[in-house]
């Protein structure tokens, strides 16, 4: 694969929202809804609902978080394998759907509940980032200083935890842990000695 697979995901997300946005019977067909995936197997929705969006605001913090990191990601798989393309397209996509899993065993039975986004996979590529390059400064958006990604990594997981334990509001923060969690297990997976290098770097 010769192209720059982060500029395509953002593409495709941009589209399907879009599409999803005009036309209500997809998006009841793509969103991650865990009572129709348990009753009616419709498992495609993990994959689906990683592709669409609930608003302009929520479709442009993710492509943007994505791009900021994805290309930086795929630099780095292209260095670490011959697969590295591959490897990304798995990063990405394992994020979305592996994410969605704990929501899906949790909201099973509940008819009401719906999800969508691409927070899971943007968490897994961002982590998987940070293992490989723990200092590079981040900013979020509504804090206007530089934070060490390592840092910024562990305050993100506190965080997410503890809003996935309240279970309040509309964002689904366990897809946010899980796909941060996937993204640094299968950084350690397809190259080991990122631990080292992880450790090297933050105690540098």
């Amino acid at each position: 694969m010769d192209i720059m697979l982060t500029t395509l995901f953002v593409l495709l997300a941009v589209g399907a929202s879009i599409y999803a946005w005009n036309n209500d019977s997809i998006m009841r067909q793509w969103i991650l809804n865990p009572y129709q995936v348990h009753r009616k197997n419709e498992y495609w929705r993990f994959l689906t609902s990683g592709f669409i969006h609930a608003d302009i605001g929520h479709l442009a913090f993710n492509m943007i978080s994505l791009y900021s990191f994805g290309n930086l990601v795929e630099y780095i798989f292209s260095q670490v394998s011959p697969l590295g393309s591959w490897l990304f397209v798995a990063l990405y996509i394992g994020g979305i759907i592996i994410s969605d899993i704990p929501t899906f065993l949790k909201h099973k039975n509940d008819p009401g509940y719906n999800s969508l986004g691409a927070s899971g996979g943007v968490s897994s590529v961002i982590f998987a980032g940070i293992m490989f390059a723990p200092t590079t400064p981040l900013r979020l958006f509504f804090i206007p200083i530089d934070i060490p990604g390592w840092i910024f990594g562990g305050l993100y997981l506190a965080y997410t935890y503890w809003e996935a334990q309240r279970g309040l509001g509309r964002v689904n923060h366990s897809a946010h842990l899980w796909g941060a969690l996937f993204g640094i297990v299968f950084a350690i997976a397809i190259y080991p000695p990122v631990i080292q290098l992880f450790i090297n770097q933050i105690t540098g």
